[in-house]
């Protein structure tokens, strides 16, 4: 609650000080021990106040107005500091913040001079076309941050969809992907998109996100032995109401992935689909359709008589399905996604 009033209140002064605002979302990134938690103050032309108490580690501010078209600078202090002359030497920083403008800052990097490798220095990285919704309804707006200092670059790949993100290093962020709301399935994959470093689900339709913004964080190390025994690494959740990062599951791709899925020459568009989804490449009528979810659960089989060569899923909940069309004739194992 302190935390809060705190925000509010230094909010609220900001923009009762300054007729020119921007809006700001402050993400904690740092995986070092020494910086799980601190003090966050601003500085502007009027004075200073302490715009976050107590931010802790896999931490988001919710999106707050700031000073714009003049210095301010933010400077991070050890937790229970007492003033800003408790700033730690060399964590300010100085912008000047363009007005109208949305801002997304996500602190990161290291502190200490031991017990990390890499240690990439602290420091914060600034993306400065944010957003606290999405731009069509019904879409998840996704903004991808590599915040992992001893990740590799890497790809992330959507298991149906294909290529996400490519060849994002550490401190990039990969711009917004404006996505249907359903449930995913995510590769992390190192730069020569060959190597799966980990997987996991993206449950948009799950957690509710529909029209929603949100930044999803590579967080963590991929070798905790080498870093202090830190936290591991993971995706992350930011969203724009703030608070905890909400962690995306691990998950390993289930028996019905890629592996079984035969290169016919049937496929299948659009993908994702709303309600239609059409089959392209020879007839499937006298086919055996059946549909699964993502554990392998059957939710319909039936045979198929139409000559029309399309489905109608408008009836399945938004989520990603496996579908398998048989006959003498033709053969597929195909996934889609239903939003």
């Amino acid at each position: 609650m302190k935390k809060l009033i705190t925000l509010l209140c230094s909010g609220a002064i900001m923009t009762s000080l300054s007729a020119q605002t921007a809006r700001l979302q402050a993400i904690h990134n740092s995986a070092d021990a020494a910086t799980a938690t601190v003090d966050v103050y601003l500085t502007s032309s009027t004075g200073s106040s302490l715009l976050l108490d107590d931010f802790s580690f896999r931490n988001a501010s919710p999106f707050i107005n700031a000073p714009a078209g003049s210095n301010i600078t933010l400077g991070f202090a050890g937790a229970n500091s007492t003033s800003v002359n408790d700033t730690i030497a060399g964590l300010s920083y100085t912008y000047n913040l363009t007005p109208g403008a949305t801002y997304i800052l996500v602190a990161e990097g290291i502190v200490s001079g031991t017990g990390y490798s890499p240690a990439t220095p602290f420091g914060i990285s600034v993306y400065g076309m944010g957003r606290e919704s999405s731009n069509l309804s019904g879409n998840t707006d996704i903004l991808v941050h590599h915040g992992s200092t001893d990740a590799p670059v890497v790809d992330v790949d959507e298991v149906t969809a294909g290529n996400l993100v490519n060849n994002a290093a550490y401190g990039d962020f990969a711009g917004y992907l404006e996505l249907p709301t359903a449930d995913y399935q995510l590769q992390v994959k190192d730069e020569t998109g060959t190597t799966v470093v980990a997987s996991y689900d993206a449950p948009l339709s799950t957690l509710n996100l529909d029209d929603n913004a949100i930044t999803v964080v590579a967080s963590g190390f991929l070798t905790p032995a080498n870093n202090s025994n830190g936290p591991a690494f993971g995706l992350y959740v930011a969203l724009s109401t703030g608070g905890a990062l909400v962690a995306l599951p691990a998950t390993t791709i289930t028996s019905l992935n890629e592996s079984n899925i035969n290169n016919s020459n049937l496929s299948i568009f659009p993908n994702p689909a709303k309600d239609i989804i059409n089959i392209e490449g020879e007839t499937i009528k006298n086919s055996t359709i059946q549909i699964m979810d993502i554990t392998g659960k059957f939710i319909n089989e039936e045979l198929y008589f139409s000559s029309e060569n399309s489905i109608n899923i408008s009836k399945l909940p938004n989520g990603t399905y496996f579908l398998k069309i048989s006959s003498e004739s033709v053969q597929l194992n195909s996934k889609f996604i239903k939003f």
